[in-house]
């Protein structure tokens, strides 16, 4: 035996044995992990084999083990769906708003808190960009539907400022659905990522902005040089895993807001499953549909990872 395989096989012997060393140094490390181990594999890995009804003519009766495979019969009928070009549309073109929206306004309230030296101020707008997101979807969505209402109080102040002659039916216009809804998912979602970003610019370093307003600086040339390349790592991140759900406009805003005047516009993938799929005992075509879904969403953010790491120093691996 050669003394290349020779020194090939001690190295692999002495990491072996490195490794085990730690690991039996590290054991009670590893038995405070096991039952958070063992919660994934049985609530996240277990129900994964629900993605055979995909694949399956599912029958209750029989079970999933016990339904016969029928292929990819499911996804062709999916795809050949006379609606599902439109469903995919008004996916996506939500998905992009909520993305787009959903990231910048966040960010921008951050830098903007940042600036307020006032702190009570300061706090009390936090608070009150924060309270939405505990509030229940169905509770936001009725809050909403009453306020652009005939009888809301928007409609009440544009036409005692003459801006429009009668009341109009906003949740009626099919044509202002997507701007809407975006509306409604900012609103309650602005609070959380504003926390994030604020956490984010409280760990820069205090020293740097120092040395910035000895050097003359102002307001906006700290903000531009100094906080926005600090939290770029974190900005970065979080619109790739916001690239995930390019295919997740959300069912509750949809399915809430949305009626039947909206739906050619309103309709998304997760509505479409639970009208189609569920409403009409379809399991297996809604699975499919499902599966359909993670598929791109975990596509996404391979592709989005990948560009971010070629073109920029950031990436989540």
């Amino acid at each position: 035996m050669s003394q290349e395989i020779l020194n090939g096989i001690s190295t692999k012997v002495l990491k072996r044995r490195r490794f085990l060393h730690k690991a039996y140094n590290q054991r009670f490390l590893y038995l405070m992990a096991l039952p958070g181990i063992i919660w994934i594999f049985i609530f996240s890995f277990g129900p994964m084999q629900g993605w055979l009804m995909a694949f399956q003519d599912f029958n209750l009766n029989k079970g999933i083990w016990g339904s016969p495979f029928v292929g990819l019969k499911h996804f062709a009928q999916l795809f050949n769906s006379a609606e599902m070009l439109g469903i995919l549309r008004n996916t996506v073109a939500i998905s992009i708003l909520g993305i787009i929206f959903g990231n910048l306004c966040p960010l921008l309230l951050a830098l903007s808190i940042n600036e307020v030296s006032a702190m009570p101020f300061k706090r009390t707008v936090q608070t009150i960009a924060y309270l939405p997101y505990f509030v229940s979807y169905v509770v936001v969505a009725n809050l909403f539907l009453s306020m652009f209402g005939i009888d809301g109080v928007v409609n009440d102040i544009l036409m005692s400022l003459k801006i429009i002659a009668r009341p109009t039916q906003v949740w009626a216009d099919k044509n202002s659905f997507w701007g809407m809804v975006t509306l409604v998912n900012v609103w309650k979602g602005i609070g959380w990522g504003t926390i994030i970003y604020l956490a984010t610019i409280a760990s820069v370093d205090t020293e740097i902005y120092e040395a910035a307003v000895i050097d003359g600086a102002g307001r906006f040339k700290r903000m531009q040089y100094i906080t926005v390349p600090s939290i770029l790592p974190v900005v970065i991140v979080l619109w790739i895993l916001s690239l995930g759900s390019i295919f997740d406009a959300g069912f509750d805003a949809s399915y809430l807001l949305g009626n039947a005047v909206t739906r050619e516009t309103s309709e998304v993938i997760d509505t479409y499953v639970y009208r189609v799929g569920i409403g009409g005992g379809m399991y297996s075509f809604s699975t499919a549909a499902s599966f359909f879904k993670m598929i791109i969403g975990f596509a996404m953010v391979l592709i989005s990872n990948k560009l971010a790491r070629t073109y920029t120093d950031y990436s989540l691996w």
